[in-house]
């Protein structure tokens, strides 16, 4: 079987049978495909040291271990796989062991620059109006970008004050929009959102300019240009708007559990990494207001 149809295969499979995310998907594509492009044989004819000196090839061109970590994790799941159905005796990758990564703490905002960040867009402009809308909605309920941008009206339930997620590996799970998004929501939908569609009849909830689903690059920029115009001089993604959202809950006492089930994180663990960011706030409070601080 050629190797770009045993890439395929796996990849058909995988997604069939734990549900990947479609970015997840590309990644392991495109580390495949390398991969086998560099081998002397195919994939399937890899040896344990020909994997190892492909990984050292790459950290000598500066990946980093987070980069080789996804890699190995990839490889991993497609030997396991090949070795269950038959199609190899040994697995190659075995008995390579995962780098070491320092998990460093993310990135985020004071509640101060986060209202200048979601105050910038001209909201007497359709787009402006738009862009309001979905930096307030990004910070209310902390959705990840490709949450954002792949929501539809049907996603948006204005009654009740949800919005339903769709998040990685196909779950679904319900956030909280809040009064003031929810505002700027309903007022997005009434004013803006017709004119943009430009009768398409898209079921986008925040359409493009050709009324059709945003892509992430599209609303990334957008956050970059909005950055600049409120004086932030920080590196500002999207995704610094869903670390504020969780440091700021857990800042104003709410409970870790509730702030992971609106992340939509499968392990706790994942979420906790923001108690640091919440208790060195904290420990920045007590020094500066405690008499013996």
């Amino acid at each position: 079987m050629p190797q770009m149809n045993i890439v395929d295969q796996y990849l058909d499979e995988v997604w069939l049978e734990r549900g990947l995310s479609e970015n997840t998907l590309v990644a392991y594509r495109r580390d495949l495909n390398k991969l086998a492009n560099l081998l002397p044989g195919s994939l399937l004819e890899a040896s344990e040291s020909e994997l190892l000196e492909y990984i050292a090839g790459q950290f000598r061109a500066g990946s980093k271990p987070r980069s080789a970590a996804r890699f190995l994790s990839c490889i991993k799941g497609f030997y396991q796989t090949m070795l269950k159905r038959g199609r190899i005796a040994t697995d190659p990758s075995a008995h390579l062991a995962h780098p070491r990564i320092g998990r460093g703490l993310p990135g985020s905002l004071s509640e101060q620059e986060v209202q200048a960040l979601i105050a910038a867009p001209d909201t007497g402009k359709p787009l402006g109006l738009r862009d309001r809308a979905m930096l307030e909605l990004l910070y209310a309920s902390g959705l990840r970008i490709s949450e954002l941008v792949g929501l539809t009206t049907a996603s948006l339930n204005t009654r009740q004050g949800v919005v339903r997620v769709t998040g990685k590996g196909g779950k679904e799970r319900l956030v909280p929009v809040g009064a003031e998004a929810l505002a700027w929501m309903v007022r997005f939908l009434a004013d803006s959102r017709p004119l943009l569609l430009k009768g398409s009849g898209s079921a986008a909830l925040f359409p493009s300019q050709r009324g059709s689903f945003m892509t992430r690059q599209t609303f990334w920029h957008a956050v970059k240009r909005y950055t600049r115009k409120a004086g932030i001089n920080r590196d500002v993604s999207p995704h610094t708007l869903r670390h504020a959202f969780a440091t700021h809950l857990l800042n104003h006492g709410a409970d870790l559990r509730a702030v992971q089930m609106m992340l939509g994180h499968a392990d706790l663990s994942t979420t906790q990494i923001y108690t640091h960011v919440a208790q060195t706030r904290l420990k920045e409070l007590h020094r500066a207001h405690h008499p013996r601080g």
